[in-house]
């Protein structure tokens, strides 16, 4: 090789690499975070918020409480909606708005296959997470951060 092809060889070389050194750290300016946690003004609560990107990669499914004609009328929720606490407390989470997340203590009377039977929770209508619920709950307590 020539030495003038060598230069700009080298040249070239380097306008790559400053190049792709440039791109590198726009992308880093471009970082999203993937939730929030908003505090819930005299609550002991938090909102978990996601981003759209981090609901598609979790897979965040969601259904409504409903409530059924026994004596007396009960509300149900699915099994996957139900997350269990350090001290045995059973929870769900709330999903009051797109992608937001509140955890909600209920009391549970009895489950049935995949349906889990209150005696107290969140009124019938109410929407609540039932694919996902492990990650919110990770995502409120910051596990793994």
């Amino acid at each position: 090789m020539k030495p003038q092809n060598r230069w700009i060889v080298a040249i070239l070389v380097l306008a790559v690499l400053q190049f792709w050194a440039c791109q590198k750290k726009d992308d880093a300016h471009h970082f999203e975070h993937p939730s929030e946690l908003e505090e819930i003004e005299g609550s002991e609560f938090v909102r978990v918020i996601f981003t759209e990107r981090a609901m598609e990669r979790i897979g965040v499914q969601t259904a409504e409480i409903i409530e059924v004609s026994q004596s007396p009328l009960q509300k149900v929720v699915p099994y996957g909606a139900l997350i269990y606490g350090p001290e045995g407390e059973t929870w769900v989470y709330t999903c009051p708005q797109p992608r937001v997340f509140v955890r909600y203590e209920v009391d549970v009377d009895h489950i049935e296959g995949d349906r889990v039977f209150l005696n107290d929770g969140p009124p019938a209508g109410t929407v609540v997470a039932t694919v996902g619920v492990a990650e919110i709950y990770g995502t409120e307590f910051e596990i793994g951060h």
